[in-house]
């Protein structure tokens, strides 16, 4: 199905931009460089990567959530809040340059979005998620009837605010080598188990769970996406 089109109606609609594989620390210059560029009637754009294996520390993030320091994976500090999360393929990453002055959004809000996104993306593959308070993200539900996965992570959110614009985003695990996720502690939870769409029993492509997580961020921003 067609989620983008080419002659927006919206009046503040969202440029979507399919960025394919690319380096993180590409996207990470790349981004702090479009939000220092903006004018006051640059459009808002929503990226979609997908990143080589990489860690990544946000801005007050603890080095010693990496268990491993000897491993491959190189581990990049960066401007967004939380702890560290790894980045790799299978995973679907969605970085959002909105201006929210414009869209008269505060942080709590643009937050909830998001993760209402999600949720809903989840939804439509039959998956029960939820939030979990205090910790940003997007969580299997738990509960009575849950599964053996209930409480694990399936999707990492991490922002940076500047000249009240908004840049990073949230990733999404589509079908990935879970077992670097064992080398640290997610987000800063010890033993925070981590899954995918796929160990939630969802056979999906990364284009098809890019596209459906695009459609409902443009959903919860009541914007058309357009290229």
């Amino acid at each position: 199905m067609d989620l983008i089109s080419a002659a927006p109606t919206y009046s503040n609609p969202i440029r979507l931009r399919r960025r394919g594989v690319e380096d993180y620390a590409t996207s990470f210059d790349a981004m702090r460089a479009f939000t220092d560029a903006r004018a006051a009637d640059t459009p808002d754009e929503l990226w979609l990567v997908e990143h080589p294996p990489v860690y990544t520390l946000g801005l007050a993030g603890d080095p010693a959530h990496l268990l491993n320091p000897e491993n491959t994976i190189p581990l990049v500090k960066t401007d967004r809040g939380g702890q560290i999360t790894y980045h790799g393929p299978g995973q679907v990453v969605a970085y959002l340059l909105l201006d929210l002055r414009r869209r008269r959004l505060m942080v709590r809000e643009l937050v909830h979005k998001i993760e209402q996104a999600v949720l809903e993306t989840l939804a439509a593959y039959n998956l029960s998620a939820e939030r979990v308070a205090g910790a940003p993200g997007i969580y299997l539900a738990q509960g009575p009837n849950a599964g053996p996965n209930a409480g694990a992570k399936i999707a990492a959110l991490g922002l940076k605010i500047r000249k009240g614009c908004s840049y990073h985003g949230v990733s999404l695990n589509v079908r990935m080598d879970l077992r670097p996720f064992l080398q640290i502690n997610p987000c800063g939870y010890v033993g925070l188990q981590t899954i995918d769409l796929a160990g939630a029993g969802v056979d999906v492509s990364w284009e098809d769970a890019a596209s459906a997580l695009a459609h409902q961020l443009g959903r919860q921003f009541e914007a058309e996406l357009y290229d």
